[in-house]
């Protein structure tokens, strides 16, 4: 196993051609980079401060108390107005 020539790398596009069609690498191509540029974007940006700042006991405690508490849920009353026979 060596290294990868140039009738190697020939191939491998050739065979992208003929996979994906002439048509559709442009939008392919842009698309990636787009994707690239914006993971990159997404690493140099600041995380949130106040979600890094509190510890993980306090997150969780946060998340428990801000779930609405469930109450059983109560059936109807019904009457029963059909006199007895």
């Amino acid at each position: 196993m060596g290294n990868i020539g140039p009738l190697e790398i020939l191939l491998v596009l050739l065979v992208i051609l003929l996979l994906f069609g002439a048509t559709r690498l442009p939008r392919l191509s842009r698309s990636m980079g787009q994707s690239v540029r914006s993971f990159k974007q997404g690493l140099k940006e600041d995380p949130p401060a106040d979600d890094e700042d509190k510890p993980a006991k306090d997150k969780a405690a946060e998340a428990e108390s801000s779930t609405p508490e469930k109450t059983p849920e109560k059936k109807p009353e019904t009457k029963d107005d059909t006199p007895a026979s």
